[in-house]
């Protein structure tokens, strides 16, 4: 099983809207992606390692699939839609990973 994590950095000047993250844009991926997608998860930052520390990121999101090809291959064709989406709810540029879950 492979997690692409999508992660919004935190600073001083971002914006996130946790509402429209999880009510319509993770609804809009998990519809697109329809199957392919084992399933979803969000989280939301709190703080960072030390006391007072703000988080590293203001929010992530994490959708798993069974391979790396399957998520390219559900993920493609509606790439434009989906990341057309993230002006409605965050002023920051993602970053994306793709990990090996290992249990």
């Amino acid at each position: 099983m492979i997690k692409v994590s999508v992660m919004y950095p935190k600073t001083a000047e971002s914006t996130f809207d946790l509402a429209y993250y999880r009510d319509t844009h993770m609804a809009l991926v998990r519809n697109r992606l329809g199957d392919a997608c084992k399933r979803t998860a969000i989280e939301s930052g709190l703080a960072g390692g030390t006391p007072g520390e703000g988080p590293t990121y203001i929010a992530m999101g994490h959708m798993y699939f069974d391979s790396v090809g399957d998520f390219q291959t559900a993920f493609g064709p509606h790439a434009k839609e989906i990341l057309g989406d993230i002006p409605n709810f965050t002023n920051v540029q993602p970053t994306v990973q793709i990990s090996d879950v290992i249990e």
